[in-house]
């Protein structure tokens, strides 16, 4: 195991570095000087000059890689070019949005999809597993930002349940944080949740065809005590592998979700810097989502041997 370990933090970290330059590379092969853009159009090349040689931008690629790259082992995002503040406070205040809000969604993903799937599994060829498929595919055809404005437009607007936008903040108490992440977090669980409720009907069925279920069916078994107690187990190694993915998702791309419900967090605040030009941010906040997205898969695959012992030795 702890071979094992090694060998995955060491993908781990040569991820991490090849990511940071493709990141660097594409960031710096974009049109356009940030200096020029901030000071506007009739801005003086001394001017230009200055702005450049105040925010670093006048040294080699190769420097200033090293520059933000050692910064980034220390904590260190850089200076953001636009709200003058350090990048890692900006990151710090929307992370308090963006990361409970996958969390928020990945839990109702699970709640919906596990028994789901289950069932599906269960009564497969049956008129529930014909309704389930039906509905995990219509769930998957609807786009969650046009699913996120009917929420708003039955629940905020007719009903007055909860709020059509906005964030109150965690100060106003977790109660109230969690209504305004409420409709967020259904509209990017209902894709997510059909999704994998189709991968665990899928896997489920596959195991259950296999001959140690067959062994445990002879031996007096019932089909939903050999669904629950030897095929559930030995079917989550895919759908581990969907969550995962899921909630990098989840927390890089629900820049859709967070302009739609007004919400402070990451992706807006990646969108923001964009039009901006505020290039120190995207490459940073960017950085951070991949950072986030290669632990989250680490931590698969440590669930995988967790999961099934033959993974650890095979590997």
């Amino acid at each position: 195991m702890i071979r094992y370990l090694a060998r995955r933090l060491l993908s781990l970290a040569l991820s991490l570095i090849a990511a940071s330059i493709v990141i660097f590379a594409v960031i710096e092969v974009i049109p356009g000087d940030p200096a020029a853009y901030m000071l506007g159009l009739n801005a003086s090349p001394e001017a230009v000059e200055a702005l450049r040689d105040q925010l670093g931008l006048n040294g080699t690629a190769f420097s200033r890689y090293l520059d933000w790259a050692g910064g980034l082992l220390q904590g260190d995002f850089g200076q953001s070019y636009t709200y003058r503040v350090p990048v890692a406070e900006l990151i710090g205040e929307r992370i308090q949005v963006s990361l409970p809000l996958a969390a928020y969604a990945l839990a109702l993903t699970v709640l919906i999809a596990f028994p789901v799937g289950l069932i599906a599994a269960a009564r497969r060829g049956r008129p529930a597993d014909w309704g389930i498929m039906a509905a995990t595919q219509l769930g998957i055809a609807i786009p969650n930002f046009w699913f996120a404005m009917l929420l708003v437009l039955l629940f905020a607007v007719k009903l007055h349940w909860f709020s059509a936008g906005g964030f109150p903040g965690w100060e106003g108490g977790l109660a109230a944080g969690l209504k305004a992440l409420t409709l967020p977090a259904i509209a990017l669980a209902l894709p997510q949740a059909s999704i994998l409720a189709r991968v665990m009907r899928s896997s489920l069925i596959d195991t259950l065809h296999q001959d140690y279920i067959r062994t445990a069916r002879a031996k007096g078994l019932t089909r939903r005590q050999a669904l629950l107690r030897h095929a559930l187990r030995n079917g989550l190694i895919p759908v581990l592998t969907i969550m995962g993915l899921q909630f990098s998702f989840l927390l890089a791309g629900a820049i859709i979700i967070e302009n739609v419900f007004f919400l402070p967090g990451l992706g807006r605040l990646i969108f923001q810097a964009i039009t901006q030009r505020d290039l120190i941010v995207v490459e940073s906040v960017v950085m951070l989502l991949v950072f986030a997205v290669i632990v989250v898969n680490f931590v698969v695959d440590i669930a995988y041997g967790a999961a099934d012992p033959r993974l650890r030795r095979r590997r």
